[in-house]
């Protein structure tokens, strides 16, 4: 790069479109406008219309994305009273996606949601616009545009109160004196499943754990499934195959089978109340 020459422009992108093609759409536009723009695939296998796991994603990626502008479209209410939006954060970069509180959690990752305007002006869109792909024809091409620079966050459209943006409810864990009560709150593809807690609840339920110390999870239902485990500061802990709970990179409480796929092994899915106590 030469001196005061730009750098390339980031855009990250999410979605929950899977791989025929609608992603390769959006980022054809992006790129008709912003040619020299570096899109980064966060991913584009999202549970279909899992607006939380898409929110989970963002929040554990673009920290460790350089400033720039991002793209998330997990919309399952595209063409209706919902707002296209655009959020600026307090480290800089952009957020465009739908107001469904796919875009809170990853602005919080990032400094925090200091402005947000809705997406209104029809000339950073495309010239045809439908009801169901606002990821091609809105979403993309405003991205392109700021990317791009021949258009400014002001231009986007009218300011929005932060405060008035969608923002969806956050499970909770509730830690007593030797049990946890906590909930399935994303499943990735390894099998492991994250729950809702950190360090500092686990330490509030069971004080001070090392490697091996015993754990009982039970993940309530119909048909409640009972887990003998222990806890592990990594997956190597546990032998091969056996179960365990941790916490997890980005802090959050998680279990896992070492080389194996916990999720699958007990048919555990998102939103499952899970109750730990004691081994």
């Amino acid at each position: 790069m030469q001196p005061n020459e730009r750098p390339r422009p980031v855009i990250g992108f999410l979605t929950d479109f899977g791989l025929d093609g609608a992603a390769a759409t959006c980022k054809a536009v992006m790129l008709s406008i912003c040619r020299d723009a570096q899109i980064v695939d966060i991913g584009h296998t999202v549970r279909k219309y899992a607006i939380r796991d898409g929110g989970f994603l963002l929040r554990f990626a673009l920290p460790y994305f350089p400033v720039g502008v991002h793209v998330a479209v997990v919309d399952p209410g595209v063409g209706t009273a919902r707002r296209p939006i655009a959020i600026r954060t307090g480290r800089g970069d952009v957020l465009i996606g739908p107001d469904n509180g796919l875009l809170l959690p990853p602005a919080e990752a990032l400094g925090g949601a200091t402005e947000a305007r809705e997406l209104t002006n029809g000339d950073l869109w495309l010239p045809v616009t439908s009801t169901t792909f606002h990821g091609r024809d809105i979403f993309s091409p405003v991205a392109g545009h700021l990317a791009n620079g021949d258009a400014s966050f002001e231009t986007v459209g009218p300011v929005v109160d932060p405060d008035t943006l969608v923002r969806l409810p956050e499970p909770e864990a509730i830690a007593r004196d030797g049990e946890l009560e906590t909930v399935v709150t994303y499943v990735d593809s390894f099998g492991n499943v994250r729950l809702a807690g950190d360090a500092e609840t686990l330490a509030t339920a069971f004080g001070q754990l090392t490697d091996g110390d015993r754990l009982e999870v039970l993940f309530d239902g119909d048909q409640p499934i009972r887990e003998a485990t222990r806890y592990g500061s990594t997956f190597g802990t546990a032998p091969q195959g056996a179960s365990l709970v941790y916490v997890d990179s980005l802090g959050n409480l998680a279990m896992a089978d070492n080389q194996g796929n916990l999720a699958a092994r007990l048919g555990i899915g998102h939103d499952r109340p899970v109750r730990i106590s004691r081994g």
